[in-house]
Formats: C-alpha cells, sequence, structure tokens
C-alpha cells in the first residue's frame, strides 16, 4: 500500500466506527437505554438491562460497542458502565432539541432501501413512500424535539402578526404534514382557528385524524393527497397562512406546489417554509457541518421518493439560490430568510404573495 492511500485508509476505518456509532446510537435511543443509564449510578450490565427492562446478553454486547467508541465511561475492577453526565443531553430525550441521538435513527432506516436505491442507479426510477416503514415516525420525533418547542415562541413571531391572528381566528394549511403533529398542537391551542393538513402518506394521516379525535378538535382536518397538480387544484385566496415545514424538496413537483401556494394565499395572507439551510452548489456546502448526511438523506430518500412519482428529485439540497428563484418562479413578491439558534439544519423563509412587505 502506497503511503498516499494511507491517508483514505484510515478515513476508510473512522467511516466503519463511525457508522456503527451512528447505528448503535440509534439502538441505545430506541431501545430507551442511554434513558436508563442517565438515571443509574456505575452499574453492571445486568443492572442496567433490568432497569430498561431488556435482556442482558444484547445489552453487554451494546455496553461493549458504546465503551470501545467512548460514549460511555467503563471501570473494569468493578464491571460497571456508565454515562458521562456530558453526553446526557447529546443522547437522552430530556435534551429536546439538543439529542442527536433522535437522528441517528435515520442510519438504519436509509440502509433498510439500499437495494432499492442501487437498483434505480442502474435503471432509473425511484424507490416510493412505501417502502420507508418508519420514516414518518421518526420525522414527527425529530419535528417533536424540534419544531414543536419552538413553535410558538420563536417560528410563529417570525411571521408578521401571528400567533394573534390565530388568537382572532385564521384559516391556516400545512401541506405536505406527515403526522400533523405541528396543526394538532396548533389546533389544541388556537381553537378560534381552522386548520387543514394534507399529506401523500395514507399512513401519516391516518395517524393524525386518529390523534385529533382522541384530542376532540374539531377544528382541524387531515387528508392524504397527491400535490402534484396543486397550482390547478388550490382553492383561490383561500387561506392566510400556508406552512410548509421540510416538505418542498420532496415533493414531485415541487415548483406546482409553490405556485398553488401563491395561489391559495390571500392577499395579506404569509406563506412560512422551514426547509434545509445549504447551498444550491456543491462548493457552496464543502464547509457545511452537515452536509455529508443530508446529500445522503437526499439521495437515500428525499430526491428518490420524487423520482418514484415521476417526479423532478429536487433533492433535499436544492440550495438558498434555487429556492429564492422557485418563489419569483411561482409568483411570490418578497421573502425573509430567518435562521434560528435551536436548528442548526434549516431555514425559515417568510414569503409574501406580493411585492409588499
Amino acid at each position: 500500500m502506497t503511503a498516499a492511500a494511507t491517508p483514505l485508509l484510515d478515513r476508510i476505518v473512522d467511516s466503519l466506527n463511525a457508522s456503527s456509532l451512528a447505528l448503535m446510537t440509534s439502538v441505545g435511543h430506541r431501545t430507551g437505554l442511554f434513558d436508563a443509564l442517565a438515571d443509574l449510578p456505575p452499574s453492571t450490565p445486568a443492572a442496567i438491562a433490568a432497569a430498561a427492562g431488556l435482556e442482558e446478553r444484547y445489552v453487554r454486547e451494546w455496553l461493549g460497542a458504546m465503551a470501545t467508541l467512548r460514549v460511555v465511561d467503563h471501570d473494569p475492577a468493578a464491571g460497571t458502565f456508565s454515562l458521562p453526565a456530558a453526553h446526557v443531553p447529546l443522547l437522552c430525550r430530556r435534551g429536546g432539541a439538543d439529542n442527536l441521538a433522535t437522528l441517528t435513527q435515520y442510519v438504519g432506516l436509509l440502509g433498510s432501501v439500499e437495494d432499492d436505491v442501487v437498483r434505480c442507479f442502474r435503471e432509473g426510477g425511484g424507490v416510493p413512500y412505501s417502502r420507508y416503514g418508519r420514516f414518518h415516525e421518526v420525522m414527527a420525533e425529530d419535528s417533536g424535539q424540534s419544531l414543536l418547542p419552538a413553535l410558538e415562541d420563536r417560528v410563529l413571531p417570525l411571521v408578521p402578526g401571528y400567533p394573534e391572528r390565530l388568537e382572532r381566528g385564521e384559516r391556516v394549511l400545512d401541506l405536505g404534514c406527515g403526522r400533523g403533529r405541528a396543526l394538532l398542537h396548533l389546533a389544541a391551542r388556537y381553537p378560534r382557528s381552522e386548520f387543514l393538513g394534507i399529506d401523500l402518506s395514507e399512513e401519516a394521516v391516518v395517524w393524525a385524524r386518529a390523534r385529533a379525535a382522541e384530542a376532540g378538535l374539531g377544528n382541524v382536518r387531515f387528508e392524504a393527497r397527491d400535490l402534484s397538480r396543486f397550482h390547478e387544484e388550490a382553492e383561490p385566496a383561500a387561506f392566510g397562512l400556508v406552512t410548509t415545514f421540510d416538505a418542498v424538496h420532496d415533493q414531485a413537483k415541487p415548483g406546482n406546489l409553490l405556485r398553488g401556494i401563491r395561489r391559495t394565499l390571500r392577499p395579506d395572507g404569509h406563506y412560512l417554509m422551514q426547509d434545509i439551510h445549504g447551498s444550491s452548489t456543491v462548493e457552496g456546502n464543502m464547509d457545511h457541518p452537515l452536509a455529508p448526511f443530508l446529500y445522503t438523506v437526499s439521495c437515500m430518500h428525499c430526491m428518490t421518493v420524487s423520482l418514484a412519482q415521476g417526479g423532478d428529485g429536487l433533492g433535499a439540497m436544492w440550495g438558498r439560490e434555487r429556492a429564492g428563484a422557485m418563489l419569483a418562479e411561482a409568483g411570490f413578491g418578497s421573502y425573509t430568510v430567518h435562521r434560528l439558534e435551536h436548528d442548526v439544519q434549516n431555514a425559515y423563509w417568510v414569503v409574501r404573495p406580493g411585492g409588499e412587505g
């Protein structure tokens, strides 16, 4: 092996260990092991397994991975393991938006469709939503710890006049709503307003409807619909606020979606778009801290689910330059882009239908 190849060899070894870190962190999150460890003193594998309600043999092997990855501390003399206090916010549910363990679930989830994506590399086409068994569940958990806690205090106030207009009564449309957690939250908080969520996934919509019924929310509805022709089907000047939360880049026809949003907004309305913060060029993303992850998620999900519908395959890294151009093409007059400290992944666009504001 040449000396020139050694740095790449080191990176490949590092990547194998890093992928192991992501996969085992996902397991620790899903099984509740991190949450159990955070409440325990240094403990044996048997005690940790008992606290988490899990099988000791699996917990022991998982602890071996976590210890050699320097995620948990190990005392070989006592035969105990513990979670350092500094790691708790990054790995436990109590960490809220700081809990990166939630994001590691995407690694195994996207890996499950690797064969499908490889086939698409050779044959074209895409992988449909139906192949991603837990995607909406993971997305809902992700937004539940990053978007929902900030929705009222930090996100809605970005839009002029909100949340006051919701207090008085407003018509709100959320497109690509997934399991509808944002709308369910708003519907409960603002009973004078009416909310409609639309998503391609029947499974996600059924889940949202069930939660709305359980909560007795009569001011929120959910529809399973393909939004590819939304520019033709949108009700004109019907809504005062339209939202999309990390949804535009997944659509089969994102340009049609944006034109439909422009059509359905009232003249005094606003469009709030949360989407991936990045550049439309590879060179513009070379120093982006999450660029490799975001391009991977795009290749393994966002782009391919669009192509599976015969769509444009815009991809998660469509970027601020292309987003601005597409908003202008859709007929919007002005926009302001905001970044929020708690959300390193997304930008928040407040868009007006006309040239004012």
